[in-house]
Protein backbone atom coordinates (compact mmCIF):
# COMPACT_ATOMS: atom_id res chain seq x y z
CA UNK A 1 0.00 0.00 0.00
CA UNK A 2 1.00 3.32 -0.83
CA UNK A 3 0.85 5.88 2.18
CA UNK A 4 1.10 8.72 0.86
CA UNK A 5 3.71 10.57 -1.94
CA UNK A 6 5.63 13.89 -1.24
CA UNK A 7 7.03 15.83 -4.32
CA UNK A 8 6.10 18.39 -6.98
CA UNK A 9 2.66 18.75 -8.92
CA UNK A 10 2.25 19.01 -12.12
CA UNK A 11 -0.65 19.40 -14.48
CA UNK A 12 -3.05 19.53 -11.61
CA UNK A 13 -6.57 19.57 -12.77
CA UNK A 14 -9.93 19.67 -10.38
CA UNK A 15 -10.33 16.02 -10.75
CA UNK A 16 -6.59 14.68 -10.97
CA UNK A 17 -3.03 15.81 -10.95
CA UNK A 18 0.73 14.24 -11.57
CA UNK A 19 3.11 14.38 -8.77
CA UNK A 20 6.45 13.70 -9.85
CA UNK A 21 8.64 11.71 -6.92
CA UNK A 22 12.18 12.09 -7.74
CA UNK A 23 11.28 11.55 -11.53
CA UNK A 24 8.34 8.99 -11.69
CA UNK A 25 4.65 10.65 -12.17
CA UNK A 26 2.09 9.49 -10.06
CA UNK A 27 -1.28 10.04 -11.64
CA UNK A 28 -3.56 10.28 -8.64
CA UNK A 29 -7.47 11.24 -8.69
CA UNK A 30 -8.77 14.00 -6.48
CA UNK A 31 -11.37 15.45 -5.28
CA UNK A 32 -12.32 19.00 -5.62
CA UNK A 33 -11.66 19.70 -1.21
CA UNK A 34 -8.28 18.33 -2.06
CA UNK A 35 -7.81 20.39 -5.39
CA UNK A 36 -8.43 23.45 -3.23
CA UNK A 37 -6.25 22.97 -0.86
CA UNK A 38 -3.12 22.21 -3.16
CA UNK A 39 -3.83 24.43 -5.97
CA UNK A 40 -1.60 27.12 -4.92
CA UNK A 41 1.15 25.02 -3.74
CA UNK A 42 4.13 23.82 -6.44
CA UNK A 43 5.33 20.54 -3.82
CA UNK A 44 3.02 19.04 -1.69
CA UNK A 45 2.33 15.87 0.49
CA UNK A 46 -0.66 13.95 -1.05
CA UNK A 47 -2.03 11.35 1.48
CA UNK A 48 -3.20 8.25 -0.50
CA UNK A 49 -5.30 4.98 -1.22
CA UNK A 50 -4.57 2.54 -4.08
CA UNK A 51 -7.33 0.66 -5.31
CA UNK A 52 -6.46 -2.54 -7.18
CA UNK A 53 -8.63 -3.97 -9.78
CA UNK A 54 -9.06 -6.29 -12.86
CA UNK A 55 -9.36 -3.59 -15.52
CA UNK A 56 -6.48 -1.71 -13.56
CA UNK A 57 -5.34 0.86 -10.63
CA UNK A 58 -5.83 3.69 -9.63
CA UNK A 59 -4.70 5.82 -7.21
CA UNK A 60 -6.88 8.42 -5.28
CA UNK A 61 -4.98 11.39 -3.17
CA UNK A 62 -6.03 13.17 -0.28
CA UNK A 63 -4.93 16.55 0.98
CA UNK A 64 -5.75 15.70 4.76
CA UNK A 65 -5.84 12.47 6.51
CA UNK A 66 -9.06 13.06 7.91
CA UNK A 67 -10.58 12.71 3.95
CA UNK A 68 -8.46 9.68 3.39
CA UNK A 69 -10.29 7.70 6.16
CA UNK A 70 -13.62 9.36 5.28
CA UNK A 71 -12.87 7.70 1.90
CA UNK A 72 -11.83 4.30 3.24
CA UNK A 73 -15.32 4.47 5.29
CA UNK A 74 -17.45 5.24 2.52
CA UNK A 75 -15.91 3.08 0.01
CA UNK A 76 -16.78 -0.33 3.11
CA UNK A 77 -20.16 0.88 2.61
CA UNK A 78 -22.03 -1.38 -0.09
CA UNK A 79 -23.06 0.23 -2.78
CA UNK A 80 -20.41 3.12 -2.63
CA UNK A 81 -18.28 3.03 -5.18
CA UNK A 82 -14.24 4.94 -5.17
CA UNK A 83 -15.98 7.68 -7.83
CA UNK A 84 -18.97 8.06 -5.68
CA UNK A 85 -17.02 8.73 -2.75
CA UNK A 86 -14.71 11.16 -4.31
CA UNK A 87 -17.62 13.15 -5.25
CA UNK A 88 -19.09 13.31 -2.17
CA UNK A 89 -15.90 14.64 -0.64
CA UNK A 90 -15.85 17.28 -3.79
CA UNK A 91 -19.34 18.03 -2.36
CA UNK A 92 -18.50 18.29 1.25
CA UNK A 93 -15.32 18.00 3.47
CA UNK A 94 -15.17 15.12 6.17
CA UNK A 95 -16.48 17.35 8.93
CA UNK A 96 -19.59 17.98 7.24
CA UNK A 97 -20.26 14.38 6.08
CA UNK A 98 -19.76 13.21 9.88
CA UNK A 99 -21.90 16.09 11.46
CA UNK A 100 -24.62 14.55 8.23
CA UNK A 101 -24.12 11.21 9.66
CA UNK A 102 -24.34 12.19 13.71
CA UNK A 103 -27.42 14.08 12.93
CA UNK A 104 -29.24 11.38 11.18
CA UNK A 105 -30.08 13.60 8.13
CA UNK A 106 -30.04 12.33 5.04
CA UNK A 107 -31.37 14.71 3.11
CA UNK A 108 -27.87 16.84 2.44
CA UNK A 109 -26.55 13.63 1.12
CA UNK A 110 -29.58 13.02 -1.42
CA UNK A 111 -28.23 16.96 -2.88
CA UNK A 112 -25.25 14.46 -4.38
CA UNK A 113 -24.94 13.26 -7.60
CA UNK A 114 -25.55 9.91 -7.69
CA UNK A 115 -27.19 9.28 -3.84
CA UNK A 116 -30.52 8.81 -3.58
CA UNK A 117 -32.40 8.63 -0.38
CA UNK A 118 -31.92 4.49 0.17
CA UNK A 119 -28.34 5.08 -0.46
CA UNK A 120 -28.75 8.25 2.18
CA UNK A 121 -30.33 6.31 4.58
CA UNK A 122 -27.29 3.41 4.38
CA UNK A 123 -24.32 5.72 4.60
CA UNK A 124 -26.18 6.81 7.61
CA UNK A 125 -26.82 3.89 9.07
CA UNK A 126 -23.19 1.88 8.25
CA UNK A 127 -21.27 4.81 9.58
CA UNK A 128 -23.33 6.38 12.43
CA UNK A 129 -21.78 3.95 14.68
CA UNK A 130 -18.01 3.74 13.10
CA UNK A 131 -17.61 7.83 13.87
CA UNK A 132 -16.01 9.41 17.15
CA UNK A 133 -17.14 12.91 16.79
CA UNK A 134 -15.17 13.62 19.66
CA UNK A 135 -12.00 12.54 18.29
CA UNK A 136 -12.87 13.66 14.81
CA UNK A 137 -13.45 17.51 16.31
CA UNK A 138 -9.61 17.14 17.46
CA UNK A 139 -8.52 15.97 14.03
CA UNK A 140 -10.18 18.33 12.16
CA UNK A 141 -8.77 21.12 14.54
CA UNK A 142 -5.31 20.17 13.86
CA UNK A 143 -3.01 22.21 11.65
CA UNK A 144 -3.19 20.65 8.12
CA UNK A 145 0.29 19.69 8.43
CA UNK A 146 1.63 16.63 10.81
CA UNK A 147 3.71 18.02 13.85
CA UNK A 148 6.25 15.43 14.78
CA UNK A 149 3.71 14.32 17.46
CA UNK A 150 1.23 13.65 15.46
CA UNK A 151 3.22 11.30 13.07
CA UNK A 152 4.69 9.36 15.98
CA UNK A 153 1.01 9.03 16.85
CA UNK A 154 -0.06 7.73 13.40
CA UNK A 155 2.67 5.34 13.52
CA UNK A 156 1.73 3.95 17.00
CA UNK A 157 -1.73 3.04 15.79
CA UNK A 158 -0.90 1.70 12.34
CA UNK A 159 1.57 -0.99 15.15
CA UNK A 160 -1.74 -2.15 16.85
CA UNK A 161 -1.59 0.36 19.88
CA UNK A 162 -4.63 2.11 20.92
CA UNK A 163 -4.81 5.48 20.64
CA UNK A 164 -5.42 6.19 24.00
CA UNK A 165 -2.38 4.29 24.99
CA UNK A 166 -0.30 5.57 22.32
CA UNK A 167 -0.79 9.33 23.56
CA UNK A 168 -0.20 8.69 26.91
CA UNK A 169 3.41 6.80 25.93
CA UNK A 170 4.35 9.98 24.13
CA UNK A 171 3.44 12.23 26.88
CA UNK A 172 6.49 10.59 28.50
CA UNK A 173 9.04 10.91 25.98
CA UNK A 174 11.24 13.99 26.13
CA UNK A 175 11.13 15.91 23.26
CA UNK A 176 13.87 18.29 23.92
CA UNK A 177 16.27 14.73 23.19
CA UNK A 178 14.18 13.12 20.99
CA UNK A 179 13.98 15.56 17.42
CA UNK A 180 12.83 12.65 14.77
CA UNK A 181 9.62 10.95 14.46
CA UNK A 182 11.60 7.49 14.81
CA UNK A 183 13.34 8.66 18.00
CA UNK A 184 10.10 9.61 19.45
CA UNK A 185 8.32 5.98 18.26
CA UNK A 186 11.37 4.25 19.86
CA UNK A 187 11.26 6.16 22.90
CA UNK A 188 7.27 5.60 23.31
CA UNK A 189 7.79 2.02 22.57
CA UNK A 190 9.49 1.53 25.51
CA UNK A 191 7.05 3.90 27.78
CA UNK A 192 4.22 1.31 27.02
Amino acid sequence: MIGYLEGKLVGLTPTFTYLDVKGVGYEIQISLNTYQKISELKETKIFTHLQVREDGWTLYGFASLAEKEAFIKLIAINGIGANTARVMLSSLTPEELYKIIAAGDSKPLEKIKGIGGKTAQRIILELKGKIDINALAQDLDAAPHNTLDQDALYALIGLGIAKNTAEVALKKVDISIHHTVEARIKEALKNL
